[in-house]
């Protein structure tokens, strides 16, 4: 198929064009720089630097079997500091895309959506069921996008699948030994900043910060839910054989368990052989106790299942960042 994923010079939408290569696609990057890396984008993909409202229907015009959506604004507090610079670009991008799409006749799309949109969860493991409520401008724009994608199905007859993520982290290896992963700036994931301790890349006297130590968990610490970027990546391949036309699905991905603050860190530290210094921070307002997906609706329908647990995803994460820091 030939497919054009948008957002490919970033760290999932590169994981995912590397993928897609591997098994024979011909494949479309479409990306701004405006947070990925030019040099992320994989050895074969057709690169085309621009925006999608500037770029797509060109794009599209040559033929394309579907969309993987990718591009988008992703920082909870700089979505709330611009909300804006949020509406215009993820919802404001979808909507170019989807006219793009329209115009030239394009019948797929699968879109990475978010957990956010969930907000605070009534209960856990959550299911694509549990009512939609996001406490920030980045999972709203998320939601209003579900509910055009939702409508541009009804209307036009296209296809859309958007897919619900979790925590995802770690780093994929393609066939030929390149390593694609995480390297946003700035950088709010936990696994990737334990491991910049780790290597010494965040300074001499950095520590890693467990913000809160009082959440009704079994340590006190935050409970997340962990996906392996090529777990991620497999749902996705999966999920373009599930575009039916006229129809909107919505899958969580997650591994259905959850592991805490303290225990990331106490596997960063066996896995890397390094003590990793901690500190424990102030609670950050608006942070869960606890947040884990059901995959049971994609495990059911699609057959997906996660394969890599907690001590792969920060390994393969460590061989990524000890590249990075060579």
């Amino acid at each position: 198929m030939k497919l054009l994923v948008t957002g490919g010079a970033g760290y999932i939408g590169s994981v995912v064009a590397a993928m897609l290569l591997a098994e024979g696609h011909e494949v479309i990057v479409l990306d701004d720089e405006s947070t990925g890396h030019a040099d992320a984008v994989p050895a074969g993909a057709t690169y085309v630097r621009g925006t999608i409202q500037d770029r797509a229907r060109d794009v599209l015009a040559d033929g394309a079997d579907a969309v993987l959506h990718f591009a988008a604004k992703s920082l909870v507090a700089e979505s709330v500091a611009r909300p804006a610079l949020y509406w215009r670009h993820n919802l404001g991008g979808t909507l170019a895309l989807l006219e793009a799409m329209r115009a030239t006749k394009t019948a797929r799309i699968v879109f990475s959506s978010t957990a956010a949109v969930y907000g605070e969860p009534e209960r856990v493991p959550i299911t694509e069921s549990a009512p939609a409520r996001p406490t920030n401008p980045y999972g709203a724009t998320k939601l209003a996008t579900d509910t055009a994608l939702a409508e541009h199905a009804r209307m036009h007859q296209t296809g859309a699948v958007s897919l619900r993520y979790f925590n995802v982290a770690g780093a994929y290896a393609g066939p030929d030994g390149r390593w694609f992963g995480e390297r946003h700036d700035p950088e709010t994931h936990l696994i990737p900043n334990i491991l910049s301790v780790a290597l010494g890349s965040a300074g001499p006297d950095a520590c890693v910060q467990i913000f809160g130590d009082d959440y009704p968990t079994a340590d006190g610490t935050c409970v997340r839910d962990y996906i392996h970027v090529t777990d991620l990546a497999r749902a996705h391949l999966l999920a373009l054989d599930a575009c039916d036309p006229g129809l909107h699905r919505i899958y969580n991905l997650g591994s259905g368990s959850g592991f805490s603050n303290l225990e990331v860190l106490q596997t960063c530290r066996e896995v890397t052989g390094r003590e990793i210094p901690s500190r424990i921070a102030p609670r950050r307002p608006g942070d869960p106790a606890v947040l884990i997906a059901s995959s049971d609706r994609i495990s059911a329908e699609r057959g997906w299942r996660p394969e890599s647990g907690l001590r792969a995803i920060v390994a393969d994460a460590w061989q990524f960042a000890q590249g990075l820091a060579r």
